[in-house]
């Protein structure tokens, strides 16, 4: 590692633990950046280059993670916002909506007030479960054993009430196995995240069948070039499965790279999409 490059790992690395350490005191750009001789600018810059993401979200994430604990040990709402180091509920309340795409007090009850339609389908690449709210579709993934499907989508909302039933939403989105892609504007989606995941996500959206991407490119597409790393977790955590094609990104390399429900699917699912588009 060159010196220069030595020396900024060191500054990310300290700024990182000095976050970490005081993250109760909702440390300000200036103040961190003074721990570690930067001007607030060059820090900022500095810091998004080697983290992937600014100084002021990696507090959030520190922060919110803290606050899942101790939501999940049943403190309450003000409690955690103050130990938190949040002036106040509703600084709370903002931090969950800007970061997991829901309230505290959904977070806390696991999803109690939602629900949740299930079904399951068959695909050209094995069987998929489809799941659903009043907003749109939550959850696909694909899966041969319905009873562990099920479980995995109750993880993600333990206090959900399910219904096993095909409905309108889960039909339009099935469309897209049936070639009928005239559907395509009927299918909504309801997705939790947070915002870098959501914008990943509505990336990939953009990627046109039998189009490929890399990793790369789309950290470069969302203005943040040294976050391939980044965008790779956030594509490991999409929740829908084929609607959001995770499948068309690939290494810089041209490897195929990882996938959630197995390399040789997402192969057979490329090569599916290609012929489809050739057909045409």
């Amino acid at each position: 590692m060159k010196a220069q490059e030595e020396i900024n790992f060191n500054r990310i690395a300290e700024a990182i633990s000095y976050i970490k350490a005081n993250f109760k005191t909702q440390p300000g750009l200036e103040e961190i950046a003074e721990k570690v001789n930067l001007s607030p600018f060059h820090f900022q810059r500095l810091f998004s280059e080697w983290a992937g993401t600014t100084p002021k979200r990696f507090l959030q994430y520190i922060s919110i993670g803290y606050a899942k604990e101790m939501l999940k040990e049943n403190h309450s709402l003000f409690d955690t916002a103050l130990e938190t180091g949040l002036s106040g509920t509703s600084r709370l309340h903002d931090l969950f909506v800007n970061i997991e795409g829901m309230t505290p007090g959904e977070y806390k009850n696991g999803g109690e007030n939602l629900h949740i339609n299930y079904s399951f389908a068959e695909s050209p690449f094995g069987n998929i479960i489809v799941a659903s709210t009043p907003k749109g579709i939550c959850h696909i993934a694909f899966s041969d054993d319905e009873k562990l499907a099920l479980n995995n989508l109750q993880r993600q909302f333990p206090a959900a009430k399910y219904q096993l039933i095909l409905d309108k939403e889960q039909q339009n989105a099935l469309y897209i196995f049936n070639h009928d892609w005239s559907k395509l504007h009927q299918i909504k989606l309801h997705l939790k995240g947070t915002d870098f995941q959501l914008k990943v996500w509505e990336a990939l959206l953009k990627i046109p069948m039998g189009k490929l991407s890399t990793y790369g490119s789309i950290a470069k597409q969302l203005q943040n070039p040294n976050a391939s790393r980044a965008v790779g977790t956030a594509i490991g955590d999409n929740p829908v499965a084929f609607l959001i094609p995770c499948h068309r990104v690939i290494q810089t390399s041209g490897a195929l790279g990882g996938y959630h429900w197995g390399v040789n699917r997402k192969t057979a699912i490329i090569g599916w999409e290609a012929a489809q588009v050739n057909q045409g």
